[in-house]
């Protein structure tokens, strides 16, 4: 089942205050993501489906994001599937890191991509 391109958007293109879908696994959380965003591994990502529900009950867009985009094209193929806004962000957190856009840690060492 097909249901055309893949919604897709640049870095640059993620509001400040947009919700960010984080589906890489927690080592590559733990070294650097992007403040504010919602961390559910694509691993446990059909498990954990309904913490992103509540999150996006307002009908608000997700942009779901991993390290380069393969991953976080599965969960916004699943997403869109299941009626939700969703965009894959373009690059992933490599691309994030090298607009400059911001990272954080939970520890509050130097954020990096892993």
């Amino acid at each position: 089942m097909n249901f055309g391109p893949l919604p897709t958007v640049d870095v640059t293109a993620v509001p400040a205050d947009g919700l960010v879908l984080d589906v890489r696994e927690d080592d590559e959380w733990a070294a650097g993501h992007v403040d504010g965003a919602l961390h559910i591994p694509m691993s446990g990502f059909v498990g954990r489906f309904g913490e992103l529900t509540e999150a996006a009950e307002d009908g608000r867009r997700v942009h779901v994001m991993c390290r380069v985009g393969g991953r976080s094209a599965q969960v916004t193929q699943y997403l869109v599937q299941q009626g939700i806004d969703a965009v894959n962000i373009d690059g992933g957190m490599l691309a994030w890191d090298a607009a400059g856009r911001p990272m954080v840690t939970d520890s509050g060492s130097p954020a990096f991509v892993a």
